[in-house]
């Protein structure tokens, strides 16, 4: 999941911009980057055999290699066969009689992870020798390996287990009893640690230490009684610990958050962008039975590379909290009851139509999607509504995690649904509000309470629509009550804090009644204006990026699953 071979796209631009070098895996020839950036530093370092063959699609097997770490060579997991160009006295390759180049085999099988790719170089990934090299090596690996697949979380996902299908054999030279290390030991608040299971690849030393820079894991002992160990006095307890359960190639790192709490194999993996934050890491969707049951980095460097912080991965548990608003609700005389979503907008439309222009405000949520918010500002220049949305500010850090809470603060700026600052109009709306100017609240995913708004103000509103997910101060005063969608439940984009348009998919169908914000709002905008607007994700985007200059010359399929760059942030939003 977090190892996929380059996109064709960069392989592209890799081949157009950096020198190749050319030589031959198993009889054919191929060709690679003469050098990659180093994982940490970022520096150009001549590419290894590793790193070429994953380059061009040909899978070598690996334990401790990861191509986001520092390379520690601890596995041997990786080991090939090579030959090199015979030269003459005068540097020149000496030419078998058919006019190939003369290859010497060498007498040494090496590590791949390490041995970087000459030119002419020849390797060998399926000979005799080297299947006998990994079947000894993986014989040596599972020594004191414990049979548990059946309940490991990482089964269906385990590498180990992956390679003994491969290589593996079904009887042992050892007899010897297995060496018992301590198992299921919670190193953290989130992280339970089985030694017995641990291969002592040393994964997750290298992430703390080199990639999240909070060194806190180390080897104890010596020879077979390694184990991994905290530092004495070090707790493990930082923002992003969890990602040393994904780069586990076994079960040894275990989430508490998962553990036990589904098989891989039944669930459902769906590409998506986190919501916890400005800075968009793109994401899988682990779900069954339209439940999630885990979030986990996805690889993109435009953005998080292969990690997340821990926070973005929690925080999933709302989508299905049973305080979820599922029926549509609307309040006559005191009493709330159930109507279908066509009553529920014709009653909301006909207000609407009814109503002076002027006489209505938009609250719209930095959390909702780019083609909601654009649909959510059409509405608000038909209507000639004010409008605000307000800002969420947290503790962001140095790595991934951005002090702005909202995932599309990007696209409220772009639409100029907030003044110079969010929330700065509330005040203003609530005075129209009392004054009886303003006559109609519509709130998308907002709590205008929350905001500053008091509840014997709202009272005096001919029409509030509160259009949200979980119910609050809010819902329980609004005369429609309309559930919307999750991030899960729908598809859309996002732009993160540096521009970058990206999309995110459906896991599985709204719960209940709910329905997608871009589908109620294209309802409303349809019924305003006696014409059709778009009522998917595609259109919408579509629609889009022909009117804002900032979008020109995207289109949703084009933005795949890497997203695409803004134009500009600052362009006005019509042509």
């Amino acid at each position: 999941m977090t190892e996929k071979k380059m996109s064709n796209e960069k392989k592209v631009q890799a081949k157009e911009e950096v020198p190749v070098i050319t030589f031959k895996v198993d009889g054919q020839t191929v060709s690679a980057p003469k050098t990659l950036p180093h994982p940490v530093t970022g520096k150009p370092e001549p590419i290894t055999i590793i790193q070429a063959c994953d380059y061009v699609g040909i899978r070598i097997p690996r334990l401790c290699y990861h191509p986001k770490l520092p390379v520690a060579g601890n596995c041997r997991m990786c080991l090939i066969e090579y030959g090199m160009p015979v030269l003459d006295q005068n540097r020149k390759p000496v030419l078998n009689p058919d006019g190939s180049p003369k290859i010497r085999k060498m007498p040494r099988q090496a590590i791949a992870c390490v041995t970087t790719v000459t030119p002419g170089m020849e390797v060998y990934t399926k000979t005799e020798g080297v299947t006998r090299s990994r079947k000894a090596v993986l014989e040596f690996l599972a020594l004191s390996h414990p049979l548990d697949c059946p309940i490991c979380d990482k089964a269906g996902e385990c590498m180990f287990q992956e390679y003994v299908h491969q290589y593996g054999q079904d009887t042992s030279y050892c007899f010897e009893p297995k060496l018992e290390k301590p198992k299921k030991k919670a190193i953290s608040s989130k992280i339970v640690l089985d030694n017995e299971r641990c291969i002592l690849c040393t994964r997750c030393v290298r992430f703390t230490e080199d990639i999240a820079k909070v060194p806190a894991l180390g080897i104890l002992n010596r020879g077979a009684h390694n184990t991994i160990a905290t530092y004495p006095g070090t707790d493990f307890e930082h923002n992003y610990t969890l990602n040393t359960v994904d780069i586990c190639p076994v079960g040894a790192l275990t989430s508490r958050d998962f553990r036990f709490q589904m098989r891989t194999w039944f669930l459902s993996e769906t590409p998506s962008i986190c919501p916890n934050c400005a800075t968009g890491c793109n994401i899988f969707i682990h779900s069954r039975n339209a439940q999630i049951y885990r979030l986990t980095p996805r690889e993109n460097d435009e953005v998080n590379s292969s990690w997340m912080c821990d926070s973005g991965r929690l925080n999933y548990k709302w989508v299905n909290d049973p305080r979820r608003l599922l029926n549509v609700l609307w309040e006559e005389a005191g009493n709330r009851v159930e109507i279908d979503w066509e009553k529920a907008l014709q009653k909301i439309s006909a207000t609407l139509k009814a109503s002076p222009k002027g006489s209505t405000a938009i609250l719209v949520s930095a959390r909702q999607s780019t083609e909601e918010i654009f649909l959510a500002s059409r509405l608000a220049k038909l209507l000639e509504a004010q409008t605000d949305s307000s800002a969420r500010i947290g503790e962001g850090d140095a790595f991934l995690l951005n002090a702005d809470m909202n995932p599309n603060s990007k696209a409220i700026e772009i639409f100029g649904l907030v003044a110079a600052t969010p929330g700065e109009s509330i005040p203003k709306i609530a005075q129209a509000i009392e004054a009886g100017s303003i006559r109609n609240l519509i709130t998308i995913g907002e709590n205008p309470v929350e905001m500053g708004i008091e509840a014997g103000v709202l009272s005096r509103l001919d029409l509030f629509v509160v259009c949200d997910i979980l119910g609050n101060k809010s819902t329980l005063e609004a005369q429609a009550l309309l559930p919307g969608a999750s991030f899960a439940e729908k598809q859309g984009t996002f732009i993160n804090a540096k521009g970058r348009v990206q999309r995110f998919g459906k896991a599985f169908n709204p719960l209940g009644d709910s329905r997608p914000e871009y589908w109620i709002l294209s309802s409303i905008l349809s019924a305003l204006t006696d014409q059709p607007w778009p009522e998917t994700p595609e259109k919408i985007f579509n629609l889009m990026a022909a009117e804002v200059p900032a979008f020109k010359g995207m289109t949703w399929n084009e933005l795949g699953t890497s997203g695409m760059n803004l134009l500009s942030t600052t362009n006005p939003t019509e042509k």
